[in-house]
């Protein structure tokens, strides 16, 4: 066979060399469609096409993957075919170069739509069908105005999941009616349990987020704190100042203040008076000590709304515990600071983002009272005991907690103290060494 012959026979089967060519940037309009591939002066589909069907190519060794990725076009084959993941990577590239952009009002429609889609196929969201409402475990559930009921899906952080429960509609009528048309958190009982309602007006009408209260208070062991700073903890039931419970909303802060109150009053007895918007946990009872003696809790809500009354009542109740639900404006944190200074244990909670925050945040609140700034960290300084910030975390859900301590001796001396009055708390430090003396089991002070 001679030389010109068996070139003959090769060449309709041996593809151009693309590397031959000096490469150009792909058009998104080369590869929208077949049809505009075989358009192209320089490709010659229907000539290759015809050939390879003749004579088909010899086996030639598979090229690595960088070989192929620069391979735009191979003759008798559709682009999509040949390559799916060149065609993926340009479609991709021009969808993020022209981006469709919606309007609320389409954008709205989107989700309604997907929403019918996924009631009449619960498989393509999250979605469960529960029985009663009482009987299923969670902590918050979201009602949107147009009813869909929302909670954790248990997956993530934070992830939800559309759910439904056999008495649903019964629940949400009476969650509905429940509204005085003033208070916008309110306490919602069904069927026997707690529900404490917040109702907020959205886009399309109200909304609702109601979280189960427990049955019982959980004991605090069981809440999964630091055994070293449990033992701490239980060691300031009989010291006077205030203990803050920090951190964001739904991390918990209601339940460890509750839990520890219910320690206190086990071991310990002796006098607590809660003032709660609304009442959450039943800590209401008495409470036997192994000494046998008695521990008694009564719990208040704001007389007429008014913290600072309830505070002065609680005041001539003489108590030996205080539970505020929340310092959310100054008169209850000057409050607060006056009963803690006044021989009382204090527990409260404050939403911030760490410890410092915190405590900030308490100065600015009694600053606000009327009083000067200095005076605010004064009286910070001298009513202070300690504050726990605490966070939950994953699936399921974990407790993470930062925390700083001050002497509870106010005749001793006290580097957080010092810090307080003059208004630097550089308290990193401060934090790590009461951190491994908490955990060595070591006198903090």
């Amino acid at each position: 066979m001679s030389l010109f012959s068996s070139k003959q026979e090769k060449e309709p089967v041996a593809p151009q060399r693309p590397a031959m060519r000096m490469p150009q940037p792909p058009r998104p309009e080369d590869f929208s469609s077949p049809a505009a591939v075989a358009a192209k002066p320089d490709v010659k589909i229907s000539q290759n096409q015809s050939t390879s069907a003749q004579a088909p190519a010899a086996p030639r060794p598979q090229a690595a993957p960088q070989k192929q990725a620069q391979s735009m076009n191979i003759p008798g084959q559709a682009p999509e075919a040949a390559h799916p993941q060149i065609q993926k990577t340009v479609v991709s590239h021009i969808e993020v170069s022209n981006p469709k952009i919606l309007t609320p009002e389409q954008h709205m429609a989107k989700i309604m739509s997907e929403l019918e889609e996924a009631a009449q196929k619960p498989d393509l969201i999250p979605c469960e069908h529960l029985k009663d409402i009482n009987d299923v475990p969670f902590s918050d559930i979201y009602i949107t105005p147009d009813k869909k009921c929302y909670t954790w899906a248990g997956k993530s952080d934070a992830g939800l999941k559309i759910v439904d429960f056999e008495d649903y509609p019964e629940f949400l009528r009476q969650l509905e009616n429940a509204y005085d048309g003033k208070n916008r958190s309110y306490l919602l009982t069904y069927k026997g349990r707690h529900y404490r309602v917040e109702r907020t007006i959205a886009d399309g009408g109200a909304q609702f987020c109601a979280r189960k209260m427990p049955i019982s208070v959980p004991n605090l062991r069981t809440l999964g704190l630091p055994e070293g700073l449990y033992r701490y903890l239980l060691s300031l039931s009989g010291r006077s100042g205030l203990i803050l419970l920090a951190g964001p909303t739904g991390s918990g802060k209601s339940t460890t203040i509750a839990a520890l109150l219910q320690e206190y009053l086990q071991i310990k007895g002796g006098y607590c008076f809660t003032i709660e918007d609304p009442i959450e946990l039943p800590l209401d009872g008495v409470y036997l000590t192994p000494s046998d003696e008695l521990g008694l809790c009564k719990q208040t809500t704001p007389p007429d709304g008014s913290w600072q009354e309830g505070i002065k009542s609680a005041l001539r109740s003489k108590p030996r515990y205080i539970y505020l639900g929340e310092i959310r404006d100054p008169n209850v944190a000057s409050e607060a600071l006056r009963a803690a200074t006044s021989g009382h244990l204090v527990l409260s909670t404050i939403h911030a983002n760490n410890v410092s925050d915190s405590i900030n945040s308490l100065v600015k609140y009694a600053a606000s009272s009327g009083i000067s700034e200095e005076m605010a960290y004064e009286l910070v300084a001298n009513g202070f005991l300690g504050c726990i910030h605490q966070i939950l975390y994953g699936a399921p859900k974990k407790i993470s907690v930062t925390y700083v301590f001050a002497n509870p001796d106010l005749s001793a001396g006290c580097q957080v103290r010092s810090m307080l009055r003059n208004g630097k708390l550089n308290l990193s430090t401060i934090m790590e060494q009461q951190k491994i003396k908490i955990d060595k089991n070591m006198p903090v002070f």
